[in-house]
């Protein structure tokens, strides 16, 4: 695996090694011990979640203010636009956001750190989308940022109105979301 950085402190894309030939294609998608070495250890994932959604939806901004999950996040069907925001205060790169496109043919991952609040836009006609956390999820204490935040500038590399939830409706403004220290 190679990891790649980005401009969000502790946040990474990683590029798995895919061996191929005419007959399909074999990768090693999460090796705990190669993990470590790539992003620092003490992470340990606890829940696997699995969703697929249709053209044009928007999940996100999600994070949670307790029990505050890293995700591991990947694409096995279609293609997303991933994005990840730093919501620690003692970070570099507070408030600052990055986008990548995961696909089932890039391949690409994304480490997304606990602090950060995450979400993605669906580019294809459908999208199956995994991800690892390392806490599990806690509905109380879920919180949202909403998607169109002028202060983030974020671009979801889609057009026209997403698809949303009444939650992701509903989120808060970057100003007004509780953050980490």
């Amino acid at each position: 695996m190679k990891i790649i950085e980005t401009c969000l402190k502790d946040c990474f894309v990683i590029e798995p090694r895919v061996f191929g030939d005419s007959r399909g294609f074999f990768f090693e998608s999460f090796n705990q011990k190669t993990f470590s070495s790539l992003v620092g250890g003490g992470f340990e994932f606890v829940q696997d979640n699995h969703s697929k959604s249709s053209k044009g939806v928007l999940r996100g901004l999600h994070y949670q203010i307790k029990q505050p999950q890293g995700k591991l996040v990947r694409v096995v069907q279609g293609a997303v636009f991933d994005v990840a925001v730093d919501l620690r205060k003692s970070s570099s790169s507070f408030g600052k956001w990055f986008g990548t496109v995961l696909s089932e043919e890039n391949r690409l991952q994304m480490w997304v750190p606990p602090g950060f609040a995450h979400g993605f836009a669906v580019l294809s006609e459908t999208a199956e989308f995994l991800y690892k956390t390392t806490d599990f999820y806690a509905p109380e204490h879920e919180r949202c940022i909403i998607w169109n935040d002028k202060s983030l500038g974020i671009d979801w590399q889609i057009s026209g109105d997403p698809l949303l939830s009444n939650k992701d409706i509903n989120g808060v403004n970057f100003a007004d979301a509780e953050v980490y220290p």
